[in-house]
């Protein structure tokens, strides 16, 4: 603790001028790190208060994960003295630069990556001062030290400091992700480590279930704290992201099994492998087969410790977590649209969400979409000029994910699974008639071949169709302002079977619908065309539910405040059953199905088809 006996001759003028200057962060309902005002830290060091953390050496046989045990002491205690945990284990104002040359840091600037209050454990806490609490780690790429606070979130005290701790490789490649590549044969992998490309030479090494392997390498990109556009991302909220490296595995035979697994070759002929997993290849585009499809929005990050509790987290986004990770062996592929983990600026959240997925996304490609809390902010380029992404303005996902986007700044792409086309759009940009993202959607819906991939599907995060969320109704609209005024024609014109949507925390289904006109009366059972495209709000991943309006429309067929995930299965090129799933019990409250021919597809309905003539 060498650090915090030299801030002893800091001085209690030069600190409040220090805390002055400093640019306050912007609280944020979304993030629990947030509430603490670690940059009104008080230096309160108690020499009878202690915190001990065990075991001193974590992953000894290779672990990602692993739970430690903190024993403290305060001979003061409160009810609201929390433990922050901290990594880097120095905190000290030393590691972080000021904002200008004539402003340094606070005592402290940097934010703990999670935290938990002292008496968690137990009450008596309040009435004897020790504690005892049991916590989860991931390898983030260095130490942890763990302090003790009173004073409560908003005016911390600190009045202990723990041993350091770390993982026994803190460098180790760990939370591979899988993403459908530009082409239908291609996956790529990306991953997190310490190694730099001036130490080791990442690669993955893979091949068909049983048979030979080869190597492949992999890109690395990293970025830093200049790349943030505001605070907290470039404040309190930063932490190093170290090194995300991507390869490419291409010419894979459909539906085979490969197994894979990373690893760097340091300068000294060593290798540092992770741990080995398995996929199961894509099926050629039209192939009729059996093809299941998991989509979602507005998951977040949570802790299996019950720390940083907040928004309810907890419940919802493990659940679906969960959930998914059961079914893993029925499932294909995944679409997360938008709102990943709502970082919002504290970039440490980015490790935990990616290990939260890791079971997920090392198995099936991982597809994602742009999100008001990964790119907005204000003077960015971003359609809206709000402070949701807490200043990472999209740097963070573009980096930490792969998507085959032509110019991941441009979050749209499209994706062939077999009988399904997905567009993707990015609802934090211009997408409308005469914009880029306009073009591309119009490109995407008009090039796929209905024969061969009659599933059409549009995928977004803010609802460019239709909702019944209170605060749409509130502006006196029931979509995104703007959302489907131009894209209404082009969803009717190529017969876009379902459209679907996050960014509000529920459930809700429509008819088919066109024009805010119900196309079908039926409800369950659609066969033929739908003339009209069926919009599902699927925002109940895992952040604090949504309120309804209290309002019933025609168009709305079911609604739930809930947390869930749909899941789609074409059996064939003629049927698609549609499922929502309860993440608290994994059971299906809502379905249809689409049954159809060909034929159907070709027909025309309202707007759907150009004008013909009499002409023989």
């Amino acid at each position: 603790m060498g650090w915090f006996e030299k801030s002893k001759v800091v001085s209690l003028a030069l600190l409040l001028l220090v805390l002055a200057t400093f640019q306050e962060v912007m609280s944020n309902e979304h993030q629990p790190l947030s509430k603490v005002a670690i940059h009104k830290t008080i230096f309160a060091l108690d020499e009878h208060a202690y915190i001990k953390a065990t075991p001193n050496v974590l992953g000894l046989k290779g672990e990602d994960t692993e739970w430690i045990k903190l024993e403290y002491s305060n001979p003061k205690p409160s009810s609201d003295d929390w433990i922050g945990v901290f990594s880097p284990a120095n905190f000290s104002s030393s590691i972080c630069p000021g904002e200008n040359r004539m402003a340094g840091p606070p005592f402290l600037c940097s934010a703990p990556i999670k935290f938990q209050y002292a008496n968690f454990s137990g009450k008596e806490y309040e009435y004897t001062g020790k504690g005892l609490l049991k916590l989860q780690l991931i390898n983030q790429r260095s130490d942890f030290s763990f302090a003790l606070f009173t004073g409560g979130l908003s005016n911390p005290k600190l009045v202990a400091v723990s041993n350091k701790i770390s993982f026994a490789n803190p460098n180790a490649p760990v939370y591979p992700r899988l993403a459908q590549g530009k082409s239908w044969n291609e996956i790529t992998v990306t991953w997190t480590s310490g190694y730099g490309i001036n130490e080791a030479e990442p690669f993955v090494e893979w091949g068909v279930e049983g048979g030979d392997h080869v190597t492949s390498p992999a890109g690395t990109l990293t970025f830093d704290r200049n790349t943030m556009c505001g605070a907290p991302a470039r404040t309190v909220g930063w932490r190093d992201p170290g090194f995300i490296h991507t390869s490419f595995l291409k010419d894979l035979w459909p539906n085979k099994r490969y197994t894979y697994r990373v690893g760097h070759r340091l300068f000294d002929g060593t290798i540092v492998w992770g741990q080995e997993y398995l996929f199961k290849a894509p099926p050629f585009p039209g192939q009729d087969s059996l093809q299941r499809v998991v989509i979602f929005g507005d998951l977040g990050k949570a802790e299996a410790d019950g720390s940083n509790e907040y928004n309810n987290f907890q419940p919802g986004s493990l659940n679906t977590t969960k959930q998914i990770i059961r079914d893993l062996k029925d499932i294909d592929i995944v679409f997360h649209i938008g709102d990943l983990c709502y970082a919002n600026g504290y970039i440490s959240q980015w490790d935990q969400f990616t290990a939260q997925i890791e079971p997920i996304a090392s198995t099936v490609p991982y597809m994602i979409a742009s999100g008001n809390h990964e790119r907005d902010w204000p003077g960015s380029g971003s359609f809206y000029g709000n402070m949701d992404s807490g200043g990472e303005c999209g740097v963070l996902s573009q980096n930490m994910f792969y998507v085959p986007a032509v110019n991941r700044e441009k979050f749209w792409y499209s994706v062939d699974y077999g009988m399904f086309r997905f567009c993707i759009a990015d609802t934090e940009h211009d997408w409308r008639k005469g914009s880029d993202q306009y073009k591309f959607i119009e490109h995407c819906l008009a090039s796929v071949d209905r024969q061969k991939q009659p599933w059409l599907i549009f995928l977004a995060h803010r609802v460019l169709g239709y909702s019944s969320a209170s605060f749409y109704v509130e502006e006196g609209s029931f979509e995104e302002p703007m959302g489907r005024e131009d894209l209404q024609i082009l969803w009717q014109k190529y017969k876009v079977d379902i459209a679907m949507y996050g960014h509000v925390h529920s459930y809700e289904r429509t008819c088919p619908i066109y024009e805010n006109i119900c196309t079908s009366k039926e409800k369950n059972n659609y066969k033929g065309y739908l003339n009209g495209t069926i919009h599902v709000v699927v925002g109940g991943g895992g952040a604090a539910l949504a309120e309804f309006a209290p309002i019933n429309t025609k168009w709305s067929i079911f609604k739930d405040l809930d947390f869930g995930f749909v899941k789609l299965t074409a059996f064939d090129h003629s049927n698609l059953l549609f499922e929502y799933k309860k993440s608290s019990d994994g059971q299906v409250y809502d379905s249809f199905k689409i049954s159809r021919d060909y034929r159907d597809i070709l027909a025309c309905g309202v707007d759907s088809c150009s004008p013909t003539t009499l002409a023989s």
